[in-house]
């Protein structure tokens, strides 16, 4: 509410503030009210009557408008519950001292700082000496702090992996999806066509047909990557995502290395393993024939064409 608009009623007549207190169950009246001086008995009580009744209506027409809005009361804020907690600067600095606090009470040695995320696939990460954990894990019990604690804490990459089941075990609220949908361009539609049914035929050549069919999508604004296997949540269903680029500029072998390396994290996803290019990966991608690697060089189909010309 506002200091200035309550302060137009000091000089209000009492048949006006009584208009205005009527009209808004919110109104109160101003202790520093200052009632106007009576007016002097008229020698024609019509007249007076006639000039009382011009001036209030006059008033009540300037500033009712003005007025109203600052009696309008204002609905509280909604209250934060387990569910969904606050989101404010505040609470979030507040919740994050408190888990750092438990997560060293429990043993947490070797990390200057902690921060908490919100994010739909990363859940932990240790970067440098930052600890970053899913905000979902606020409240979670002591068992998967430990978890966290050992991730952490572990030297190598095979001691981190043991921590895995227990931390993903406790459940956390990812949030909707946030892909943003790209406009289709012409030849989009035969093109995952061909691409669902190579996925089909290698699934069956290296997999067993095991593989589950998730969606393939093309996208223009991979600058780098040639693909990308998305493995969803909870709002979304998995996905692999192929560089239309890619496809157009170093031809379809090229982009069958890349759709059976997405296919191998695909494995890795629906066969319970960490998603990454460690051991399984690479072991993965020999049996398949691809580069066991998460990067490799691609020629453009026109360099190609000059070399053998």
């Amino acid at each position: 509410m506002s200091s200035r608009h309550t302060q137009l009623g000091f000089d209000f007549i009492d048949a006006v503030l009584a208009a205005s207190e009527s009209s808004s169950p919110m109104a109160t009246r101003p202790t520093t009210l200052v009632a106007a001086p009576a007016l002097a008995p008229a020698a024609s009580p019509s007249f007076t009557q006639s000039v009382t009744a011009t001036v209030s209506q006059l008033f009540t027409q300037l500033f009712s408008p003005v007025l109203t809005p600052a009696f309008v009361p204002v609905p509280p804020r909604p209250v934060a519950d387990g569910t969904r907690p606050a989101r404010g600067r505040t609470a979030v600095r507040a919740r994050t001292a408190v888990l750092f606090s438990r997560l060293e009470d429990l043993g947490l040695r070797g990390v200057d700082a902690l921060v908490l995320m919100r994010t739909r696939t990363v859940m932990v990460s240790l970067i440098g000496r930052t600890l970053r954990i899913h905000e979902g894990y606020a409240e979670a019990p002591e068992s998967v702090l430990r978890a966290i604690i050992a991730f952490a804490t572990a030297r190598n990459k095979t001691e981190r992996a043991t921590t895995r089941e227990a931390i993903l075990a406790f459940d956390v609220e990812r949030g909707p999806s946030l892909r943003r949908q790209e406009p289709g361009r012409p030849g989009d539609v035969a093109m995952i066509a061909q691409l669902l049914e190579a996925h089909r035929n290698l699934s069956e050549k290296w997999f067993d047909s095991a593989l589950s069919v998730i969606p393939l999508r093309l996208s223009g604004r991979m600058a780098t990557r040639l693909g990308h296997y998305d493995p969803g949540s909870r709002h979304t269903p998995p996905e692999i995502v192929m560089s239309r680029t890619h496809i157009t500029r170093h031809g379809w072998r090229e982009a069958m290395h890349t759709l059976l390396h997405e296919m191998v994290h695909q494995w890795q996803h629906e066969t319970g393993q960490p998603v990454d290019h460690g051991t399984a990966f690479r072991q993965k991608a020999r049996d398949v024939g691809i580069t066991p690697a998460a990067r490799r060089d691609v020629t453009p189909l026109e360099k190609k064409r000059t070399a053998t010309g």
